[in-house]
């Protein structure tokens, strides 16, 4: 794993606390939205996909720390939109930083950089940078050549500068296992911490529907990929999900693990459907009707997710339990 002991230790903490309060839904991971424009336009995203004036919006950093203190999550991470358009960004991160929270800034490093200097590497800072693949693979994922190489040459500084620096990878249909395995050696080259891989989820506002798989896809996929993997590998993610991922084990949604505030507020059911908002942590707990949502649910809009910010909750839940079920065959 790609995770320092420090992290780990976190995670285990909010576990065992919310055990011994006898609470079974609480937060791993705040997903923080200060905005939610983006510089790239990409096929797979349906995060950009708001009118103009919604994508004007952002939260103040006071929002942001109010959120993270609501929520108690240890692990907050920033996504978007591009958080690095939001002028006050380092304000926000400074301050999550401060009340101890491990923080994964996640940025397509357009414009890392150029804004580097505005922060200070951290144990509690974490860039993670968005790169789909090798160079080919990640430039027509996002829509524009020269990103990739835009990405690494930013991540290549941060690294030299002390900072954390892991990645971000989402795979569609038609990915090469071959040319990701070679990315993975590239990656661990280059001196990044960690790796988080997730299929991607099929955003309804996603212009690029065509590529997304389905749940025997994504299985498919992943025992390739990660089959005889390598040592070197460091992965970011719970080696219970990797075996999800593979359809070694079956794991249960667990959306509250991973909530989301942005712009509207707490987005309820999770960070991938768009069904109603909160104006609190705590109503959004309470009032959700959680059994609508899941795989097991029948919910359409989850029958083929398999998306890090639903299962990795539950990954960490049964890596404390014994009530995780093995599938009986190697059959998707």
């Amino acid at each position: 794993m790609g995770v320092p002991a420090s992290q780990a230790w976190a995670v285990i903490k909010q576990v065992l606390r919310q055990k011994l309060r006898g609470r079974q839904r609480y937060p791993l991971v705040l997903m923080l939205e200060p905005l939610l424009r983006c510089n790239l336009s990409c096929d797979g995203c349906g995060k950009i996909r708001h009118p103009a004036d919604v994508l004007r919006r952002e939260l103040t950093p006071e929002q942001c720390l109010d959120a993270a203190h609501q929520c108690g999550a240890p692990i907050v991470s920033i996504p978007g939109g591009e958080p690095l358009l939001h002028p006050r960004i380092a304000e926000i991160v400074a301050g999550l930083v401060a009340q101890r929270r491990f923080v994964y800034l996640c940025t397509n490093a357009l414009k890392l950089e150029e804004r580097l200097s505005d922060f200070r590497p951290s144990r509690h800072l974490i860039l993670s940078i968005h790169l789909d693949g090798p160079r080919e693979e990640h430039d027509n994922s996002v829509g524009r050549a020269g990103t990739f190489d835009t990405a690494v040459r930013a991540a290549r500084s941060a690294i030299s500068r002390g900072f954390r620096v892991a990645t971000n990878t989402t795979l569609y249909a038609g990915a090469d296992v071959e040319r990701m395995r070679a990315f993975f050696d590239a990656m661990m080259a280059m001196g990044v911490e960690g790796m988080m891989i997730s299929p991607g989820y099929r955003y309804e506002r996603a212009p690029g529907q065509q590529h997304f798989l389905q749940r025997n896809e994504t299985v498919e996929l992943f025992r390739k990929l990660l089959a005889r993997r390598k040592r070197a590998w460091r992965f970011n993610q719970t080696p219970l999900f990797l075996e999800f991922l593979q359809g070694n084990v079956e794991l249960e949604c667990m959306p509250w693990g991973t909530p989301t505030y942005n712009v509207f507020g707490w987005q309820r059911p999770c960070y991938l459907l768009e069904e109603g908002y909160c104006a609190t942590f705590r109503e959004l707990i309470d009032s959700t009707e959680w059994n609508r949502y899941g795989p097991s649910s029948g919910n359409a809009a989850c029958s083929d997710c398999m998306v890090h910010c639903g299962f990795e909750p539950s990954a960490v839940a049964a890596t404390f339990s014994l009530k995780r079920k093995k599938r009986p065959s190697r059959s998707p």
